[in-house]
């Protein structure tokens, strides 16, 4: 894939928030999904205050979730851990990895959040940014915003709210399991960051495609396969 280079990664927090801010103002998410035929997932493992960094990106065919491509790096990281600047400390090990996809992905799905961030550019805004590619957060955890109680039913949704401003949608993927955080990246809207999260369910908690770079990257920490 074809990485586009916005600023350096020798940053300081201070200097981090402002880039955060300045990205922010360069995310749509005006833009309805109109095809997907290929799906990147990302996700990340480490030891809180380790410097070494694994990073894994699955891309797979939405029609049937079969898996077409796997790829992984294990790299070191000088930024320090601090909740809401993750993506200072994880992206430029997942970029270095897309870096190296060969097929061509129309979404990428990362365990992060977009807009639903305190400065609107979580790890989701982030990559899509870089990539130049549509983009969507599906997090375990909430980062910032309010909710209603989520029906307990699979495919349920309620808003994600902060203030009078809808960041995401808080989504049940399986019935009965906690709910995910959805929230566009770049280049998607809100519904079509919902549908495309439900669509690559299987039943499981998680998406298929973050689920599958999940695993990928947590064998690669135990050191079960090698980078790719």
């Amino acid at each position: 894939m074809k990485i586009h280079p916005l600023h350096s990664w020798d940053v300081t927090l201070a200097e981090a928030t402002e880039l955060q801010r300045e990205l922010a103002a360069h995310v749509d998410m005006r833009q309805p999904l109109t095809h997907c035929d290929l799906i990147a997932g990302a996700d990340i493992s480490y030891n809180r205050f380790s410097p070494t960094i694994y990073a894994a990106v699955v891309v797979l065919r939405l029609a049937d979730l079969s898996i077409i491509e796997v790829r992984g790096a294990v790299a070191e990281t000088s930024f320090a851990y601090h909740s809401g600047y993750l993506s200072f400390r994880e992206a430029p090990a997942l970029i270095e990895v897309f870096a190296r996809v060969e097929s061509k992905p129309d979404v990428v799905m990362c365990d992060g959040h977009g807009i639903a961030h305190p400065r609107r550019a979580g790890l989701a805004s982030l990559l899509g940014l870089w990539l130049r590619k549509p983009s969507v957060g599906c997090a375990k955890s909430r980062l910032i915003g309010r909710f209603d109680p989520v029906p307990r039913r699979a495919g349920a949704a309620v808003p994600l709210m902060h203030g009078d401003e809808q960041l995401g949608m808080v989504v049940r993927t399986k019935t009965d399991v906690q709910p995910v955080y959805v929230s566009p990246g770049h280049l998607i809207d809100i519904a079509s960051s919902v549908d495309l999260v439900l669509r690559s369910c299987r039943g499981y908690r998680l998406p298929e495609p973050t689920r599958q770079a999940h695993l990928h990257v947590n064998a690669l920490r135990r050191g079960e396969v090698n980078p790719t």
